[in-house]
């Protein structure tokens, strides 16, 4: 195949331009031009081309992209304007982005300034700086020359970084960045306009009965001193915090704050109403969401993005703000938002989720052989938890004490202390006394001593680890350090880092941080093994996911989750198969017990 380098250059203004709007409103919008794009060709010297968007279509249209892997710095961006605009298909999609982002990690800055400069490839160019409201008709030839000097050395800079990258990164990985880049370059979920309207009134009806309910005016309610001027009103406090960042005295009336939380079960009526109103206005994710579908079905099907390598351990993040990693799961807003994304004409959509896959990884990494068995027989392990905790036969466990046990299963597994626990049921609803917490972390450690001793296995390659010295980690030794690089190396090649590792005296021993864009970051054996879970659970995932591929377009991904995309008459044959899939393992955990659940529909909401 031909390796065809490209980058394209484009109209832009003060207030349109890709730091207004997103990537999909940008290139959809009827202001949008490209002024130019160059074109490399294996390692032949760049085109520059600028002309009508017909002379540009009938250049690019001139290579054999059928047989080209297509590469770009933000494919995201250049390969969507290939596709929507001039109807170029090629073989596989390439990025240097995203490649960066897993070689260097996700703290390293992963713009091709940056990067040409970390890798001493040369100086990238100003000169997009003098097309500022430029039309291409605005240039004169000479300015036209010089944009286009720049853009060539573009190409050129990614061309070289891809050949700095390309020799030692897997080529799995590889794989799934052409198939991450395709939910958004190729886009194929259509968006139901009738529906997301209908919602987003809905929405908006209800924030106004919440206000008509609590007799008060918008403005009154979003002001804190207002607000908290009404609570007085009423004979109630206004509960106040210290805040983190000024270490002043503040009002508590975010949604997190308990103090806050528990004014809505008062027992005046009239304070109910009133936080009900102030928690109901005060959201605006569900409005803006909704009416930010609404507006991209007005423009054409839906680009899914999805961005690689998106946090430390290589999981999936939402982009180019319609997160689809966070839609809401509970409730009817989870639902008209998910059904409102539908499969096209004559399609089916196929979602299916890896079972418990990071509880799973814990106890297999652990040898914690018992709750293996139990996993690889299909028991219930939040039941036999909650047995324990309990003391009640299994069969006698209810649904409150069952989910005491999932929590703890879901969450005890990585170091986490009585306090934290206690707090995290709290979040769900259920309340437990400090002793009780105590108790059951207590329960867990003793019921699962492999996997508390893998927590201190890994602080002990820590340890090792900040002392330039190797200590492998898991399961047959499966993680091995890389010191050069400061960091475990997964099974799927990639590498979990933890970069300018050290350690410092504190109140509890020494105390590990290592360096991240937000500062200092801590570390310990329970936090290490939860991002190692993670991380190979994402290495299974994208294992299962290109074996999807192999026969039906994944067109999203979610947490543990693939939806994929098939013809309405191969529903039954598909989703067998994506459930074989789904229940596939890497040869590196050929004994990992792993279980799947699948739904179909038309629409996303109806896969559930």
């Amino acid at each position: 195949m031909d390796l065809i380098t490209i980058d394209f250059e484009t109209y832009y203004d003060r207030e349109f331009s890709l730091s207004k709007i997103t990537t999909e409103e940008y290139i959809r919008d009827p202001r949008f031009e490209v002024i130019g794009v160059g074109v490399k060709v294996n390692n032949a010297e760049t085109e520059w081309a600028s002309g009508s968007k017909e002379e540009t279509k009938d250049f690019l249209q001139s290579f054999d992209w059928g047989n080209s892997i297509f590469l770009a710095h933000n494919t995201m961006f250049d390969g969507a304007i290939a596709n929507w605009l001039f109807d170029v298909r090629p073989r596989v999609y390439a990025d240097t982005l995203c490649i960066a982002r897993a070689v260097d990690g996700v703290e390293v800055s992963g713009s091709l300034r940056a990067l040409a400069e970390r890798y001493s490839l040369g100086a990238k160019g100003t000169e997009v700086l003098d097309a500022l409201g430029k039309r291409r008709v605005d240039f004169t030839s000479e300015e036209l020359s010089r944009y286009g000097d720049y853009c060539v050395n573009d190409v050129e800079l990614t061309y070289d970084l891809f050949k700095i990258f390309a020799p030692t990164f897997p080529r799995e990985e590889l794989k799934l960045i052409d198939l991450s880049l395709r939910m958004f370059v190729e886009p194929t979920l259509d968006l139901d306009l009738g529906l997301l309207e209908q919602h987003l009134v809905e929405t908006r009806d209800y924030k106004d009965k919440l206000l008509y309910s609590a007799g008060v005016d918008k403005q009154d309610l979003m002001s804190n001193a207002k607000f908290a001027a009404l609570l007085k009103g009423l004979g109630v406090a206004p509960p106040m915090k210290i805040s983190p960042t000024t270490g002043k005295e503040t009002f508590a009336f975010a949604k997190t704050d308990e103090d806050f939380k528990a004014l809505a079960d008062h027992d005046n009526p009239k304070v109910q109403a009133l936080v009900a109103a102030r928690l109901g206005n005060k959201s605006t994710l569900e409005e803006t969401r909704t009416q930010r579908f609404i507006d991209i079905s007005k423009r054409g099907l839906l680009p899914v993005p999805v961005k690689y390598y998106a946090a430390h351990t290589g999981r999936w993040g939402g982009d180019d703000k319609i997160n689809l990693q966070n839609l809401p799961s509970r409730g009817v807003a989870a639902k008209k938002l998910k059904k409102s994304i539908v499969a096209p004409e004559g399609y089916t959509l196929i979602e299916a989720d890896s079972s418990q896959i990071e509880a799973r990884v814990l106890a297999w990494l652990a040898e914690q052989e018992d709750l293996v068995s139990a996993f690889a027989n299909d028991e219930d392990v939040y039941v036999k938890m909650a047995s324990r905790i309990y003391g009640v036969e299994e069969e006698k466990v209810t649904s409150e004490q069952r989910f005491v046990g999932k929590t703890t299963i879901l969450g005890a597994g990585y170091g986490m202390g009585a306090v934290r626990f206690r707090e995290q049921l709290k979040n769900f609803g259920t309340e437990i006394s400090e002793s009780e917490a105590a108790r059951v972390i207590k329960i867990y450690r003793e019921a699962n001593r492999d996997i508390y001793n893998l927590w201190k296995a890994a602080q002990n390659t820590l340890v090792y680890l900040s002392r330039g010295d190797a200590l492998p980690l898991g399961r047959n030794n499966l993680l091995q350090v890389n010191v050069d690089k400061c960091g475990l190396e997964l099974p799927s090649g990639m590498l979990l880092r933890y970069e300018d590792l050290s350690g410092e005296q504190g109140e509890m021993g020494i105390e590990y941080t290592y360096k991240t864009r937000r500062g200092r970051t801590r570390i310990y054996g329970g936090k290490v093994i939860e991002n190692v879970c993670q991380a190979l659970a994402r290495c299974i995932i994208g294992y299962q996911m290109l074996e999807v591929a192999k026969k039906y377009k994944v067109v999203l991904t979610v947490h543990d989750s693939i939806v994929c995309c098939v013809p309405d008459e191969e529903v039954t044959g598909a989703r067998k198969y994506v459930e074989t899939c789904m229940r596939m393992i890497p040869q590196w955990a050929a004994d990992l017990p792993i279980d799947c659940e699948s739904g179909v529909g038309k629409s996303y909401g109806d896969c559930e």
